[in-house]
């Protein structure tokens, strides 16, 4: 058995954890990470030490602070956002007879954490003898609800194994938990230390509410906690409240085999706008209907929300078990990410971790949402109503950069821009193209008119107004975007990137086609047929770079001429930020992540095949995949050009990013764009599925390794399962017996009714050119290895 194998066996519906390695917590902890889009708690001990990060979140409960420069300038953001640790409810301390239960006394026989993505519960099962030689057996099993907003439980159960023994079972609310440094900027521990200022607390034999207040954002936010309990022996039951913390005490004795259980009803709640007794009665009312569904009616309701997600939603890989794991563990974890975010932001790292300060980027548009599209479709129109909720700052940021329309800012929890490095954030502005796409993708997912005239129409007009007030004509009338960072950030302000061009003009393009789509709403925002046909005009004469000579697109305007990059004298030191200077990675040819090739995937038409074979064989050689977003738009690219077993690899690399955490910052989070990407490599690149004139696409091939691919996606209100083996496809509907579904198969029309599944040859998909080398110790891990952890280290050591 392989190391990794004996930590985490694989299994198809379930991440368990069968040894205890302490040194490697914060990994357990994302990876064991609960949430629901609203809250998000850590895999924290229930007893709350040893601990790497504690973390309770609540989506978009943060806190300001200033950003430092060495020099200021003009237009540069002046405060940061900064996600809070919030009241813990997740601990429960044990005393057995004066011996608290810590994993790190006493003698652990047994300790196994499981996470069930069917059933959406961390489940802890710990046999435990005290230093005074008192065994213990414990389970627990914690969930934070999918179905009530508000709610996160726990069922906490600890049994005497061979002696009498007194039991004692604390369970509390603490705020302003002591946290690790994380960061050496002293502004950012200030804001860290002690950031919830006690408001009130409220508390009688049936719950306990804290209220607290930040200092600077001046949001308040509820906790509350009750319980039940049940055993068959005597008991006392004694509450402690204080400013920042509540302490609920059970104390009872036990003989050998007698049972004490206890669930613990946790309930959150916070906001920027109503009153503190409005937040306290909100969580009190939370807590009371949690009660009334009792621990046994939430996990009802939790497997059934689940049941009705993996149905449209599951992806089944035959042939390659690890695969198969990764990827549903990579979909839990990106539905716990937006399930009920409720028009609030989906963060890079979700509420796994405060990486990243706990800030949404691009990655949600680009990555997220083609996933809850395709799965949770409500999921993903939320988070666009969130962006539009926050339009007036960025229609306000535009103004101070002297354009119009609406810049989004590139980081940020609550709309202003915490970017405090122009050439990787705001001179990205790709992210305002990002937004329109995904604003399409899903009105032509769900013909959502609603959708459209409430938010859809205006998120794409203004942010068409700021591609025309970015570029220009030039004298031959050619338009043009200088001045751009696309996603390749080792490529910062550049001139007409290929990708921000494309992107750009679809935006354009869209903007008019729904402008004259829905003219009552056009005209509200101020369009006219002028403004309509300017932009058309624009996304016509779109500039796109080309190297003749090479027979390859440059990135941006002059990139194949740039020096190259030196990858031999750095194939040992990579990240490449960390050790080299940006100057020098801006003027050399070296990509941090697949930025051209991500334009031939979203702008496939833009490019014929022969192009898209030839710029990948070329970026291939540069790309050295600093960023978790670049594997699975690699995996995507690679699959088309027909080099389907190096789509296969980067398909592995990217599911099992966390999982085997590949980029060693696992601990602060997890990368929701890459387990998204993992979805995206099997569906998109092996399926096939593309978004085309305002149809449904496939054209599906399998690599070699795999023996089939099942996925499933909704489409305009139904579910269509596809299954793909090396020589055909199949197409089947099930919903209802009047359910009919119409999408293309390699550019032919196909329809599917609920009695009429349709089977369609493949043929062999066959590259036009050998398989590209990738940078000197930068080739993805190969998907066929039987030994993962073994390729795991050879990888790291650049010799895989």
């Amino acid at each position: 058995m392989t190391e990794r194998a004996a930590e985490h066996p694989i299994e198809p519906w379930s991440l368990r954890e069968t040894g205890l390695d302490l040194d490697r917590m914060a990994q357990s902890e994302s990876l064991f990470a609960l949430s629901n889009g609203h809250i998000g708690l850590r895999g924290n001990f229930d007893e709350g030490e040893p601990y790497a990060i504690p973390g309770t979140y609540l989506n978009s409960f943060y806190e300001r602070r200033p950003l430092p420069y060495a020099e200021a300038g003009y237009g540069y953001p002046e405060s940061g956002q900064t996600l809070v640790d919030v009241t813990n409810g997740k601990l429960i301390r044990l005393l057995v007879d004066d011996s608290p239960f810590d994993v790190r006394y006493g003698e652990l026989h047994s300790h196994e954490r499981v996470l069930d993505f069917r059933a959406g519960l961390l489940q802890r099962d710990a046999d435990w003898t005290s230093p005074a030689g008192k065994r213990v057996r414990i389970r627990s099993r914690r969930m934070v609800s999918l179905t009530q907003r508000a709610i996160a439980a726990i069922e906490y159960v600890v049994e005497a194994v061979d002696q009498p023994t007194r039991i004692v079972i604390q369970s509390e609310l603490v705020a302003n938990e002591s946290q690790p440094r994380l960061s050496d900027d002293p502004r950012v521990s200030a804001v860290l230390e002690n950031p919830l200022q006690p408001v009130s607390r409220h508390g009688d034999d049936e719950d306990v509410v804290l209220v607290h207040r930040t200092c600077q954002s001046n949001q308040l936010m509820a906790a509350g906690m009750a319980h039940e309990v049940d055993t068959t022996v005597r008991t006392k039951i004694d509450l402690d409240i204080r400013e920042n913390w509540a302490r609920n005490t059970v104390i009872c004795e036990l003989q050998p085999g007698e049972k004490l259980r206890v669930v613990k009803y946790v309930a959150y709640g916070w906001s920027s706008l109503r009153s503190e007794t409005a937040i306290a009665d909100q969580v009190a009312a939370a807590l009371a209907s949690a009660q009334f569904s009792g621990w046994d009616g939430l996990v009802k309701q939790q497997k059934e929300f689940l049941d009705d997600f993996w149905d449209a939603a599951d992806v089944e890989v035959h042939g390659h078990a690890e695969l198969q794991q990764a990827v549903r563990f990579a979909l839990f974890h990106v539905l716990q990410a937006g399930a009920r975010a409720e028009r609030r932001a989906i963060p890079s790292k979700g509420l796994t971790g405060a990486g990243y300060d706990g800030h949404t980027f691009w990655d949600t548009e680009g990555f997220v949402l083609p996933v809850l599209t395709y799965t949770i479709p409500d999921a993903a129109a939320d988070a666009l109503r969130w962006r539009h909720s926050i339009l007036e700052q960025a229609k306000e940021r535009a103004g101070v950069l002297g354009l119009k329309g609406a810049a989004f800012p590139w980081r940020t929890i609550r709309g202003q821009e915490c970017s405090g490095y122009w050439p990787a954030g705001t001179a990205a502005f790709h992210l305002n193209a990002d937004i329109a796409e995904a604003v399409t993708r899903y009105y032509c997912a769900t013909l959502d008119e609603r959708f459209m005239t409430d938010v859809g129409v205006e998120l794409l007009v203004e942010t068409a107004r700021l591609w025309i007030s970015l570029g220009h004509h030039d004298r031959d009338g050619r338009w043009h975007l200088p001045g751009v960072t696309g996603p390749d950030e080792y490529s910062a302000v550049a001139d007409d990137n290929v990708f921000t061009n494309l992107m750009a003009a679809r935006n354009l393009r869209a903007a008019a086609s729904y402008a004259a789509k829905y003219p009552a709403k056009a005209r509200e925002l101020g369009v006219d047929s002028e403004e309509e046909a300017a932009w058309r005009d624009a996304a016509g004469a779109v500039y796109v770079p080309y190297d003749e000579k090479l027979g390859v697109h440059p990135q941006s305007e002059g990139f194949t001429g740039y020096a190259e990059w030196d990858f031999e004298g750095y194939k040992d030191r990579y990240p490449l930020l960390l050790h080299a200077p940006y100057f020098e990675l801006y003027r050399r040819q070296v990509v941090k992540q697949a930025d051209l090739m991500l334009a031939t995937y979203w702008c496939g038409d833009a490019f014929t095949p022969e192009q898209k074979a030839r710029d990948f064989d070329y970026y291939e050689r540069l790309t050295v995949r600093d960023s978790s977003l670049s594997a699975c738009v690699q995996a995507v690219a690679a699959a088309e050009v027909g080099h389907l077993d190096l789509a296969y690899d980067y398909a592995y690399e990217a599911a099992l990013i966390d999982l085997l955490d590949l980029h060693h910052n696992t601990g602060d989070g997890l990368h929701m764009a890459s387990l998204a990407g993992a979805w995206m490599a099997l569906v998109a690149g092996f399926g096939g599925l593309r978004e085309k004139d305002g149809w449904m696409s496939f054209d599906p091939a399998l690599p070699d390794g795999l023996d089939g691919l099942v996925f499933r996606v909704r489409w305009r209100g139904v579910r269509l399962r596809v299954e793909v083996q090396h020589h055909q496809v199949t197409y089947a509907v099930h919903d209802g017996p009047d359910a009919r579904i119409s999408f293309l198969h390699a550019g032919e029309e196909v329809v599917v009714t609920a009695d009429q599944p349709v089977t369609k040859p493949l043929k062999k998909r066959k590259p036009l050119l050998p398989r590209p080398p990738q940078p000197v110790g930068r080739e993805p891990m190969s998907a066929v290895t039987k030994h993962p952890k073994e390729n795991r280290e050879k990888h790291l050591a650049g010799e895989a």
